[in-house]
């Protein structure tokens, strides 16, 4: 898990050789509240930010936009929505997106021929996953975006994801003042609250512009960020995912076709996975404490009109989050969800693929080996939600749904997801061979026991009803 959700994390160590080592620092140093850059031209990483946020914001720039600049300033302090700004994180994440990947290569609108290509492949893609699951097709419709579309159609579902952590994370840190202070210093704690939505709204924009750049679908992360019914692929990405595997394009995008589709599926047919998964979030965000401790200590020495003593006070770490066991159960929770969504999409995925693609088994390897080496679905979960995957995990859970295919055979596998209860358990993933033959709960014969009891009842109110028409 990692430390540092949101960015709040520990102050920055000095360096041990002075000015060079301040050189190879991280992008110009801190910044309060720990964010990275703040979304306007000559940012943190640029001139002046190691040492003054606003010298960060304002030090590079050309005269000519400092008028913007203060405009966005007036924006951020004049926000008063909830605790994440989103109307400038999706301005940010459209402007990273607009600035191309670190390869040079800029979004551009689809065409039409990528678009029936993308219909083909997952069109061929459900045809092939219909004899490997007994879960039907859940992708009524397949889309191409482009990165910007991406964006936009994936905004709304991380507004449900991480409005709930940075409520509480803006909770604790307003209710560190007395009450009789916070009348007092009302207008403070309103620029605080202000910035803090901004700072937060900063970060979601760049962590999000920067996945749009990388992402080949809508279920990269595990989740699904699409609306449903939705199969969606990202060409452009596509092309770069593909671009030195020595794998035909078309076998490429009908791969990853095959895994979109499997994820759609899962999803359609499964209707408690999708709160299953963010309720483990939310369970997250409640168990979230954070140390005011130093805040108290400084408050009352706090000077409004001092932005470098209260920049100090946020770079001593005094709003690094502490770890609960509300937390930790929360995210093993979630952590051993996604865990088995991805194994069962891999498991499937390679049983469609290995008869019919001849890079089936290389493919497959590729999406692990990003997926372990910190692709950019840990990177974003552990900047949002203090989230990091662990590439065991997964494994482990694709031999886990495979030795359950052999054993049981596709229905008995794929019908463990018809209650969260009779899924594998953290325990389980470390014993598989344990869980595959184990003895199988059978609920058929509590099915007709409620279905018997349910008659009955309904037999005597029908008895009933008749005696009293009697009457």
């Amino acid at each position: 898990m990692s430390d540092t959700p949101f960015g709040f994390g520990l102050p920055p160590e000095e360096p041990e050789n002075g000015d060079e080592g301040k050189k190879k620092g991280s992008q110009g140093g801190p910044n309060p509240f720990g964010f990275p850059g703040m979304g306007l031209p000559g940012g943190a990483g640029g001139p002046g930010g190691a040492d003054n946020p606003f010298a960060a914001m304002f030090g590079s720039m050309n005269p000519n936009d400092l008028g913007a600049a203060f405009q966005q300033l007036g924006q951020m302090l004049s926000y008063e929505g909830g605790p994440v700004n989103w109307g400038m994180a999706k301005d940010i994440a459209r402007q990273t997106v607009a600035q191309g990947t670190a390869d040079g290569v800029k979004d551009t609108s689809v065409g039409i021929a990528e678009k029936s290509a993308v219909e083909e492949a997952v069109r061929l893609a459900d045809h092939w996953l219909d004899g490997v699951t007994s879960l039907p097709s859940g992708a009524t419709t397949s889309v191409a975006w482009s990165r910007a579309e991406w964006v936009e159609a994936t905004l709304p579902v991380w507004k449900e994801l991480v409005d709930p952590v940075a409520e509480r994370v803006g909770a604790a840190m307003g209710s560190v003042l007395p009450e009789e202070m916070q009348a007092m210093a009302g207008p403070l704690l309103g620029m605080m609250r202000s910035m803090g939505g901004a700072m937060f709204g900063q970060q979601i924009g760049q962590a999000v512009g920067t996945l749009a750049g990388e992402v080949v679908g809508s279920t990269d992360i595990g989740l699904p960020l699409g609306p449903a019914g939705k199969a969606a692929l990202l060409p452009l990405n596509i092309e770069a995912f593909g671009k030195d595997l020595g794998v035909p394009p078309d076998e490429v995008r009908l791969y990853l076709a095959l895994r979109e589709a499997a994820h759609a599926r899962l999803f359609a047919h499964v209707p408690w996975l999708r709160s299953h998964l963010f309720g483990a979030v939310e369970g997250y965000a409640r168990g979230i404490k954070v140390d005011t401790s130093k805040l108290e200590d400084v408050v009352g020495q706090l000077d409004p009109s001092n932005p470098e003593q209260l920049q100090e006070a946020l770079q001593g770490g005094m709003f690094q989050p502490q770890d609960t066991p509300e937390q930790k159960a929360a995210l093993a929770r979630l952590e051993t969800a996604l865990a088995l969504v991805e194994g069962w999409v891999d498991a499937v995925v390679h049983e469609a693929a290995k008869p019919r693609l001849t890079s089936a088994d290389a493919m497959r390897e590729t999406m692990r080996r990003r997926r372990a080496s910190g692709g950019p679905a840990e990177q974003t979960f552990a900047t949002l939600i203090g989230l990091e995957l662990r590439p065991r995990r997964l494994r482990d859970a694709s031999r886990l749904w495979a030795s359950l295919t052999d054993a049981r055979g596709v229905d008995g596998r794929d019908g463990l997801w018809e209650h969260p209860d009779m899924l594998p358990t953290a325990s389980d993933l470390d014993d598989p061979d344990g869980f595959v033959h184990r003895e199988q709960l059978d609920f058929s014969e509590i099915d007709k026991m409620l279905g018997e009891a349910a008659e009955q009842r309904d037999q005597r109110d029908k008895r009933d009803e008749d005696g009293d028409e009697k009457k």
